[in-house]
């Protein structure tokens, strides 16, 4: 699996998880700490992904999800 790839799916849980939870990405922002324009940049497909171990972690409790959740492939 190629690092960009990692960078998608955890991109897209994130996302997918945010909306099972009727999560607005401010909101989401807000709970993990982060601006609204963060989530939007690591949720979007059309940028470039570098985010790091301590956001995916911030981002999980806020979610209220295990860390591993992320990285799974939820096809």
């Amino acid at each position: 699996m190629k690092r960009d790839d990692v960078y998608e799916i955890i991109s897209s849980n994130i996302k997918k998880i945010r909306q099972e939870k009727n999560l607005t990405q401010a909101q989401l922002a807000k709970k993990a700490g982060y601006s609204h324009v963060t989530i939007r940049k690591i949720e979007s497909s059309k940028t470039k992904k570098y985010f790091s171990i301590d956001a995916i972690s911030n981002i999980a409790d806020a979610l209220e999800v295990e860390i591993s959740s992320l990285f799974k492939n939820r096809e």
